[in-house]
């Protein structure tokens, strides 16, 4: 991983385990981080000790974030910024090139949205 990718991804992981213990690390590794509710509940058909809610994964030139809640309450992420937007490729996948202080200040706003939600809906 180059410098500035390594950088990004520091960040976003401080961003998303800054909300343990209500969120844990299901995995961690030079492949990335994914973090999940602590309750135990059904995921689809599965049931899983925790209902998924994002990942980052490090690439040669960008940091991919998947964000579950924006896919799972898509409505209530409307309004995010155009900056952000430009970010999000597919339904979930934000791809991040560039992490400055107006764009973190906006993810962390969209992540502490998603585990209101979540909490709210009991899934963490």
């Amino acid at each position: 991983m180059d410098e500035k990718v390594t950088a990004i991804y520091t960040e976003l992981a401080s961003i998303l385990k800054a909300h343990t213990p209500l969120l844990q690390v299901k995995k961690e590794g030079e492949k990335g981080l994914e973090v999940a509710g602590t309750k135990p509940g059904m995921q689809g058909k599965q049931k899983v000790d925790g209902y998924y809610f994002a990942s980052i994964v490090p690439k040669p030139k960008d940091v991919r974030l998947y964000f579950f809640p924006i896919y799972t309450h898509a409505s209530e992420f409307e309004h995010i910024s155009p900056e952000l937007r430009k970010c999000l490729k597919g339904k979930s996948c934000f791809h991040i090139k560039n992490l400055d202080e107006g764009l973190e200040e906006q993810i962390r706003d969209m992540v502490q949205l998603g585990i209101d939600l979540y909490k709210k809906d009991e899934l963490i």
